[in-house]
């Protein structure tokens, strides 16, 4: 039996809890009660939970429109796809590398993981590092290579689940039987690990489908517009619409271009087709996700 002070307890925790949910779910709602308000009244009385007049015209905008936003929703998922695959891949490779105490080197290459999680070599050497020797302007690689390729962090996250939660008797019984390192690795720590490796794999997903920062970096002009994804897309119709509103008054040609720009609450349905495939991707990875940081990460 729970004493009162353990139920009372349970009680403020929960109700805590559930402000905390509250609060990061509220904006995923606004954002889709502002898609399907009526773009009269959401100019006129802006965003809100309870608007007067509902309205499926942006998702309208968007069937007309899907040449282009479908392109950019595909060209998301081809990004996210290969990033995430090809990241998975370096990271459990790279964190098997490092938990073999008995390998000659790890300790150096451990401490350089460690090193580049505190300091890097700055924005600027890093761009001119991309363009002038990987030449990554305005290709596919721009969106997938720079700074979200492999991550230190999930490294260390698969190196410790690996070290903590895999027996060292099952590889060196293994290794007796004549299995290579790589069978040891494709057939006994990868699916050992799959709670961790599902983990990262979620993290980084979320990392490139909400990537736009590498597209306003690598792709320039009309090169690089056919490489769009759906975050650069929205980024892109902001920092148009912001430009041509602020020197609307300057001329009335200007003026028109803005009313044919997608406006609130057509941005607002973008948004909300392009998280579309993330929420429903989470649930079946929730449990993976959990147990992975919970093993992966209280354990040094």
């Amino acid at each position: 039996m729970k004493s009162k002070e353990t139920r009372i307890v349970q009680i403020i925790s929960h109700i805590f809890c559930g402000l905390i949910a509250l609060c990061a779910l509220l904006p995923f709602v606004l954002m889709i009660i502002s898609s399907v308000t009526d773009e009269a009244w959401a100019t006129s009385n802006g965003y809100s939970f309870f608007p007067g007049k509902f309205s499926l015209e942006a998702y309208r905008y968007i069937g007309v429109q899907w040449d282009t936003i479908g392109k950019v929703y595909i060209m998301t998922m081809l990004v996210t796809a290969i990033g995430t695959t090809v990241s998975v891949i370096i990271t459990t490779l790279f964190a098997y590398g490092i938990s073999q105490k008995n390998v000659p080197g790890m300790k150096f290459i451990s401490f350089m993981l460690i090193f580049t999680m505190l300091f890097n070599g700055g924005l600027v050497s890093t761009y001119y590092t991309y363009i002038k020797y990987l030449d990554i302007m305005d290709t596919i690689w721009a969106l997938i290579v720079p700074s979200l390729l492999m991550n230190a962090f999930n490294v260390i996250l698969v190196r410790n689940y690996i070290t903590f939660s895999i027996p060292g008797a099952l590889k060196e019984a293994a290794t007796i039987d004549g299995a290579s390192e790589f069978r040891i690795f494709a057939s006994i720590i990868i699916p050992l690990s799959l709670p961790i490796v599902a983990t990262i794999g979620l993290m980084t997903a979320l990392s490139y489908w909400n990537d736009w920062q590498n597209g306003m970096y690598y792709l320039s002009g009309r090169e690089g517009t056919h490489l769009y994804t759906i975050q650069i897309y929205l980024n892109n119709i902001n920092e148009n619409i912001q430009v041509l509103m602020q020197n609307a008054s300057k001329a009335s040609s200007i003026g028109a271009k803005v009313s044919e720009l997608p406006s609130t609450t057509i941005r607002m349905a973008i948004a909300a087709i392009g998280i579309l495939p993330i929420l429903i991707m989470y649930p079946f990875f929730q449990r993976y996700f959990v147990k992975g940081i919970t093993l992966g990460g209280v354990k040094e």
